[in-house]
């Protein structure tokens, strides 16, 4: 099952996001404001998500694991701006 979320999570991060955002509580106390999660879910959905994990699961530990995952996180989200730029181009 974790497996299966976390396919879901990179194949559609702002889905998930919404979903985790009006069906659970996953997001209280992780954010100060709601501005970020809403700049997370336009710019960088994969990053915000694993922002709230290491969070909820590793009680804001940032360990030299959760940075490096933050890094590939934060790699996948530009990567996803690289690939819509060149399909609008294409068209």
């Amino acid at each position: 099952m974790p497996c299966l979320l976390a396919v879901i999570a990179l194949m559609f991060p702002r889905l998930l996001l919404a979903v985790l955002w009006f069906f659970t509580d996953w997001f209280s106390g992780v954010f100060s404001s709601t501005l970020w999660p809403v700049l997370g879910f336009i710019f960088l959905p994969v990053t915000t998500l694993w922002y709230s994990v290491v969070i909820n699961k590793y009680g804001g530990d940032w360990s030299a694991f959760n940075i490096v995952l933050l890094v590939i996180a934060i790699l996948i989200d530009m990567g996803s701006w690289n690939s819509g730029y060149r399909n609008r181009n294409r068209r």
